[in-house]
């Protein structure tokens, strides 16, 4: 079974920085696409970045150029680090599963259990 655990969130100033980390079993990191989604109360979960198996990468445009996400095959880790934080980065992280068709991520509906951000000061 593929289990997928994030790590890395927290409560940080606005214009602070935090990086996530999500840990994949059964080497799904060099095999898989993978995304950081996120959802704040009351609101639709939203795909904020993702990588390929080749490392290429796709960002919502309203975390482009703050966001950067990676990938270490040899940890079976992907990491998000978010730069200038904003308030309304506020939200539950979740690490997720998918493909990528053509340039378009598509999920696979695996998910880990989240991790908080919070933007406040």
């Amino acid at each position: 079974q593929v289990q997928l655990v994030e790590s890395g969130g927290g409560l940080v100033q606005p214009g602070g920085s935090l990086r996530l980390s999500c840990a994949a079993s059964n080497r799904i990191y060099g095999l898989n696409a993978m995304g950081w989604y996120r959802q704040a109360p009351g609101k639709q979960r939203e795909l904020v970045a993702a990588i390929g198996s080749g490392g290429d990468t796709n960002y919502a445009d309203t975390v482009k150029g703050r966001f950067t996400i990676s990938r270490d095959n040899a940890k079976d880790t992907i990491y998000l680090q978010m730069n200038s934080l904003k308030p309304e980065d506020t939200a539950v992280y979740y690490c997720n599963l998918g493909s990528k068709f053509g340039g378009t991520y598509v999920s696979h509906e695996y998910w880990g259990q989240g991790t908080q951000v919070t933007v406040s000061s």
